[in-house]
């Protein structure tokens, strides 16, 4: 065993899970904030450390056509995009997924314009949640390159064969350094065999399709019914890969993850790298004597009904915290979160909370703003419209600039 440790960046972390799942193909589209990914795979191949073949594409639509094709010819294949780019390949997403192609693609989530920015949210990404991509979302650098692996594993298997989206924030992840284990190859091989297409793909000699055109509602109803169990398949796969990851690398990573939540009587859910921020929150509150715990998503495609049923049992009121606004409704996870738990018998008051959007900060004092919400509608058992986080200090800054741009008032 030859595993090291280094300070990565997490654009630089997925570099290294695509390296060592040794993949055949990188075909890419440059965008910020991910192009450090295909900047550091194109210097490994230049290099001769890498044995894959890298093309640049004119778009994110020719990039995810492509990574679909090469795919379902047998070879493995690894890409990336952000944000808008995500967008602009949308089309294809459907489209490949419905041939059922095995690869992974790294989403760097960043808020979708207008306003334009380069900071993060989670619209991006949970826009894709319908198209039959599984999605892993990760809080930290280390967890950006194991669940790439996890992540190939899982789109090969027989019972799933669906390709995986594996999310991490813009920035506050892709360009922050961490410190990662970079496992040795002769582990990775024994955890991820090469890939091996057992299922029909595009080959010149062997013409053949996957449902690439029907006519007939009862046979598209047919695929995307096997696509749809496909994915429920893969919650039970996955947990099973996660076991095997563990015994191999030593860390764990399930559907959710739960902190502080064994005696919790609140429960804070959220995803990706702001978890972090929760977590300290949490801890900061359990000082207190405050018996609140944390749920992180990390699953959200299939979505984990029963493991988010069994962690919320017994608890006394739940915040759902969205970095994303599905305009005109409100959280898309909150709106999950209680379709899950509709049939339960003894059900948490559920609130929403909306913050982050485009980044923005969460203080300590606003994590502290939820945690009081939630101890009221414990005793009142009231629930509201979505909360939206957002400080005094910020909405003066806010008027500062309307008033600068001549809009104030």
């Amino acid at each position: 065993m030859d595993n090291k440790r280094e300070m990565l960046t997490g654009n630089a972390a997925a570099a290294w899970g695509a390296r060592l799942a040794e993949v055949d193909y990188v075909p890419t589209y440059p965008i910020t904030p991910q192009t450090e990914i295909i900047e550091k795979l194109v210097y490994w191949i230049n290099n001769g450390e890498m044995d894959a073949m890298f093309v640049s594409l004119e778009s994110e639509h020719s990039m995810i056509t492509a990574a679909g094709a090469a795919n379902v010819t047998g070879v493995r294949v690894f890409t990336a995009t952000s944000s808008q780019g995500l967008l602009y390949g949308y089309e294809m997403l459907y489209t490949v997924a419905g041939w059922r192609a095995p690869f992974v693609m790294v989403n760097v989530s960043r808020g979708l314009s207008a306003p334009i920015t380069l900071e993060p949210d989670h619209n991006d990404i949970l826009s894709a949640r319908d198209t039959g991509f599984l999605q892993i979302h990760c809080e930290s650098c280390q967890e950006i390159l194991d669940s790439i692996l996890i992540a190939y594993k899982l789109a090969e298997d027989e019972r799933v064969l669906l390709p995986v989206l594996v999310n991490f924030d813009g920035f506050h992840l892709s360009f922050t350094r961490e410190p990662v284990e970079i496992p040795d190859i002769k582990e990775v091989r024994c955890f991820l065999p090469a890939y091996t297409s057992r299922h029909a793909f595009f080959k010149a000699s062997q013409p053949s399709s996957q449902g690439v055109a029907v006519l007939g509602g009862f046979a598209y109803t047919y695929f995307k019914y096997q696509m749809h169990l496909a994915s429920r398949n893969s919650l039970n796969v996955y947990k099973e890969i996660a076991g095997e990851f563990e015994d191999v690398f030593g860390r764990r990573h399930g559907v959710v993850e739960e902190f502080m939540m064994e005696n919790a009587e609140y429960v804070l859910i959220m995803t990706n790298s702001f978890s972090t921020l929760g977590k300290a929150a949490v801890k900061k509150a359990r000082a207190k004597g405050i018996l609140i715990g944390l749920l992180r998503i990390r699953m959200i495609r299939p979505f984990p009904e029963t493991d988010i049923q069994a962690a919320l049992r017994g608890k006394k009121a739940v915040a759902v915290f969205d970095q994303n606004i599905s305009v005109g409704k409100g959280g898309i996870l909150f709106s999950e979160i209680a379709g899950c738990l509709y049939n339960e018998r003894e059900r948490p008051v559920l609130l929403s909370f909306i913050g982050g959007l485009g980044g923005k900060n969460v203080s300590p004092e606003e994590f502290e703003v939820i945690f009081a919400h939630l101890q009221k509608a414990n005793k009142t058992g009231a629930t509201s419209d979505p909360y939206l986080l957002y400080t005094k200090e910020e909405w003066d800054g806010m008027e500062n600039l309307k008033k600068i741009a001549g809009r104030s008032g």
